[in-house]
């Protein structure tokens, strides 16, 4: 009878820890399946924003009361460009975009502030900036037909 006892003790035990096992594992599913926020970039806020005064500041007084961005123009540098982005990584999946923002501080010939300005990411389009395409101009072949094809075109002469 104590045989009995300490069998369905331990068989009592060891479902326990079975299913705090297997709560274990789908408690730690559910943590790896969760969402992961990064943020990237650097915006100033309406305060800071509120401190430069168009048409009095200029780049240096800009630059000691926000800081100097990661990003101007880039052909005639009349603007400087603040950008912060928000992304949020799930599991397997490719990283998302969820917010943005871009503050443009320009300037005029003189280098007075003239706007600023705030996009989200709903004002953004998509800007191809360069597309290096590499085009074959050998159509319908394959590579190793290609290769095969020069075999019989080539004579003792051309070499030496």
């Amino acid at each position: 009878m104590a045989d009995f006892r300490l069998t369905r003790m331990v068989g009592a035990a060891r479902t326990g820890f079975l299913r705090k096992a297997i709560a274990l594992m789908l408690v730690g599913a559910l943590i790896a399946c969760s969402p992961v926020f990064r943020n990237h970039g650097y915006v100033p806020a309406d305060d800071e924003l509120a401190k430069i005064e168009v048409g009095v500041d200029t780049r240096e007084s800009v630059g000691e009361k926000i800081g100097r961005p990661s990003t101007s123009g880039l052909l005639n540098d009349e603007g400087w460009y603040y950008v912060q982005s928000r992304y949020r990584h799930f599991g397997p999946r490719e990283p998302q975009e969820i917010e943005r923002q871009v503050v443009a501080v320009t300037f005029d010939s003189s280098g007075r502030v003239e706007n600023i300005a705030r996009f989200g990411l709903e004002d953004g389009k998509v800007v191809e900036i360069s597309r290096r395409i590499t085009q074959t101009n050998i159509k319908g072949l394959g590579l190793i037909r290609q290769l095969l094809g020069n075999f019989g075109r080539i004579q003792a002469g051309d070499v030496l």
